[in-house]
């Protein structure tokens, strides 16, 4: 009796506990609510806080994706820029939520939530722990990556509620300001920038001058501040994880390739290259005939003296 005395009174305590958690979120939800309906964004000023933020170069940098689908390509503003909207926009919830983790798998939720308005926008997803690798599919065990894959996939998510929930128009605006912003950077010239962003790509994903310049058609030397911000796009794509670098660019391209000076070393060489023994005793006999043509060209017809 006493040991289901015990596990009674348990079961009671964690309906308690869960009771109380249930009425303390609740009651930050009203307060949450309370405060955006006390003190309601100011639109002109919203925009021209997310405006003002998107004049920043560092920003700029990474507010575009691109990924290529159906042999076109796919770009939009990217999850670092969604943020800055969500945070100069105000009295907005945003984030990303685990609900579940079980079977080697995790249930998550992502969420945006206009306060003011009471519009709400969420994705509920799967997150399989296992990754694609070179050797295969790997499983993860270790706490710390399962947490980076669901915040890594969640991201994109939380991306998508934020742009359903800000209007269209205020971030076409942002993304135009990028643009100038890229546009407008004369910290540096074109070319050394252009030469950042090569090494950048060498360095962190393996993907070689010559690569690039097959991709985009013609020699680096030749870029433009638009080639520039593609760059810069398909860069950020790969490191968000949303493409892989094979996606965009040939790992055989400028591998058969020679530069001009090693082609004319090459001719060069052909040109001073002295013929081998062999090379002239074939020609040799190439040259020499056979026995009965010999004979025959030895021996002369006699000319008619009439």
């Amino acid at each position: 009796m006493s040991e289901l005395a015990m596990q009674f009174q348990n079961q009671n305590q964690g309906g308690v506990l869960a009771q109380a958690t249930a009425s303390r979120e609740m009651e930050e939800v009203k307060g949450a609510i309370f405060l955006a309906k006390q003190f309601p964004r100011n639109v002109y000023q919203a925009e021209q806080r997310i405006l003002d933020s998107c004049k920043r170069p560092a920003l700029a940098a990474v507010a575009m994706y691109q990924y290529p689908r159906g042999g076109t390509k796919v770009t939009g503003p990217s999850i670092r820029l969604a943020e800055v909207l969500a945070q100069n926009w105000g009295n907005l919830s945003f984030g990303v939520k685990e609900l579940e983790q079980r079977n080697g798998e995790s249930i998550a939720m992502a969420y945006a939530w206009d306060l003011e308005t009471n519009t709400r926008q969420e994705k509920v997803f799967t997150v399989k722990h296992s990754m694609k690798t070179k050797t295969g599919m790997k499983v993860l065990d270790d706490p710390r990556d399962i947490y980076e894959l669901v915040a890594n996939n969640g991201s994109r998510r939380v991306r998508a509620c934020i742009l359903g929930i800000i209007p269209g128009d205020i971030v076409e605006k942002a993304v135009q300001e990028c643009e100038k912003t890229l546009s407008g950077n004369n910290a540096s010239p074109l070319k050394e920038r252009v030469a950042k962003a090569l090494k950048g790509f060498k360095d962190k994903h393996r993907v070689t001058q010559e690569m690039i310049e097959e991709k985009f058609g013609y020699n680096a030397d030749s870029f433009t501040e638009y080639d520039f911000i593609e760059m810069l796009n398909i860069f950020n794509s790969i490191k968000d994880g949303l493409s892989k670098p094979e996606d965009w660019f040939d790992k055989n391209a400028g591998k058969d390739k020679k530069s001009d000076l090693a082609q004319s070393f090459e001719k060069d060489a052909e040109k001073k290259k002295k013929p081998s023994i062999k090379d002239l005793d074939k020609a040799k006999e190439e040259v020499k005939p056979d026995g009965d043509d010999a004979n025959v060209s030895a021996k002369q017809p006699e000319l008619p003296l009439d």
